[in-house]
């Protein structure tokens, strides 16, 4: 297979597994990262994995230049765009940080693609752009509306390429709408690995489990859910990066512009959560209750049949393996890469 695919923000924690399962479905590729959120220690470690070599490029997708060198280095033929910056609380706080990198970076590397004459995109998007759900499970001709900054830049993200494709239906677009990500390779070797305080609950619960945090917090049990706590997707990273290697047949010719959910289509909510990775650590994991966070909703999954149908591609991972997994990368590396 001659294809080599561009995988921007390719150390970061989808990417790195993404990156992974592409070298272990033939694929070559070249990886782009700025270690703003990210370690260059994760594409090492997918190396030793897998026993490959491929060349990785230290900077900015905002960087035409560096893009466009790139590009005329190596014989690119599609791009999975993951490079953007992701905490929903962080994006209230840097909205203008969130727009120049999450959107300048999209155009700047849509606007060297058409120049080079590379028109496969697979893009990053997110079941945020969905908003407070209508109804549930979340198909993809859901309404779309949303509350923060960061939602805000996926649906711009994914307006400009619905816009590309009106003016130019010769690209071939995938949008990849994830709901909740978790887990870790199943060696405990690659992993998630947030700077600072986490912001999602499994990294969160795994400190705590290792001693690192004192109790998991859960923000607000008066929900309209089973048991008062908030319910969502979670899906393993693994099963998630093989829907990128998956989407990659709607890069065919005259494909044009394809919409994905990549979720399991069930709900946990977080206490289940919490007991779940108690089962997997083997001891009972403390928490408390905390008042709701603003602008959480109460439940939140995906119809996840679409993806099956047209990509062949289905979660494979259950809730014990994702917690399993976690826990495995968390003992491993009490310190992150860093380790």
């Amino acid at each position: 297979m001659a294809d080599t695919i561009l995988v921007t923000g390719g150390a970061g924690y989808i990417g790195s597994h993404t990156v992974l399962e592409l070298l272990e479905a033939g694929y070559k590729l070249v990886a782009l990262d700025n270690y703003s959120h990210s370690y260059p220690k994760s594409l090492e470690v997918v190396k030793e994995l897998t026993n490959q070599a491929f060349p990785v490029y230290e900077g900015d997708v905002r960087d035409k230049d560096l893009l466009q060198q790139i590009f005329s280095q190596h014989p690119v033929t599609g791009v999975i765009h993951f490079a953007g910056f992701k905490a929903v609380a962080e994006s209230t706080q840097q909205p203008l940080a969130y727009y120049d990198n999450n959107l300048v970076g999209l155009l700047c590397l849509l606007e060297v693609m058409e120049e080079q004459g590379c028109k496969n995109l697979i893009f990053s998007s997110s079941a945020t752009v969905y908003g407070q759900p209508t109804h549930l499970p979340l198909g993809e001709d859901a309404p779309l509306s949303v509350t923060n900054p960061y939602g805000r830049t996926k649906l711009i993200g994914e307006n400009i390429l619905r816009d590309l494709y009106a003016q130019d239906p010769t690209w071939n677009l995938v949008l990849l709408r994830y709901f909740n990500p978790i887990g870790a390779h199943p060696s405990g070797r690659l992993g998630e690995d947030p700077q600072g305080v986490p912001n999602n609950l499994v990294p969160y619960m795994t400190q705590v489990a290792s001693g690192l945090r004192d109790h998991i917090r859960v923000f607000g049990n008066d929900y309209d859910t089973p048991d008062g706590t908030g319910v969502r997707d979670y899906i393993h990273v693994v099963d998630l990066s093989r829907g990128h290697v998956a989407a990659m047949k709607k890069w065919a010719p005259g494909s044009g512009l394809s919409i994905y959910n990549l979720g399991t289509g069930q709900g946990y909510s977080v206490l289940e959560m919490i007991q779940a990775l108690s089962r997997a650590v083997g001891r009972d994991l403390p928490y408390k209750i905390y008042p709701r966070r603003p602008g959480d909703i109460a439940s939140c999954y995906a119809d996840p049949r679409k993806a099956q149908t047209e990509l062949g591609w289905s979660a494979q991972l259950d809730l014990e393996a994702m917690c399993r997994h976690a826990w495995s990368w968390q003992q491993q590396h009490p310190q992150g890469f860093q380790d």
